[in-house]
């Protein structure tokens, strides 16, 4: 099963966009995640909707920070990237009609479910902030960010 990005790329973007002077266009968030434009667009739209971010369009225009970074969780873009599967391993349906299989998929789902409530609940209690409280200390003993 392939990794779903879209969360860790947001927080990315995101925490890019709270110490960056003006807007950043869908080229360069794109180019700093090697991705398409559109992409990111579309992507940064469902942000929009959520009203974490805003764009102006045309010449100077871009995307900002509609909140600042105290204020966003990293539930609220989890959310706001669709809800990705926070787990690559899941029940099977190869035999349903078997009891083990039914007894063996309940508890997964059992277990699964507590797991996931438990992460989001500590999803909502972790700030843009808090994972960027000690990025100006690294650029200064690093130098510039992801070009």
């Amino acid at each position: 099963m392939r990794h779903d990005s879209r969360l860790s790329r947001m927080l990315h973007v995101m925490i890019h966009m709270g110490h960056h002077d003006g807007p950043m266009t869908s080229d360069m968030i794109a180019a700093m995640l090697n991705a398409n434009p559109v992409v990111m667009r579309r992507t940064m739209a469902g942000l929009r909707e959520q009203g974490f971010v805003r764009s102006e369009k045309g010449h100077g225009g871009g995307w900002t920070l509609a909140k600042p970074l105290d204020d966003l969780t990293l539930l609220d873009i989890y959310r706001a990237v669709g809800e990705p599967s926070v787990f690559a391993v899941g029940p099977a349906y190869d035999m349903p009609g078997c009891l083990i299989e039914q007894a063996v998929n309940a508890t997964l789902k059992d277990v699964f479910a507590e797991a996931e409530q438990l992460l989001l609940t500590r999803f909502a209690g972790v700030t843009l902030a808090d994972i960027a409280k000690d990025f100006p200390a690294v650029i200064q003993e690093y130098g510039q960010r992801c070009e």
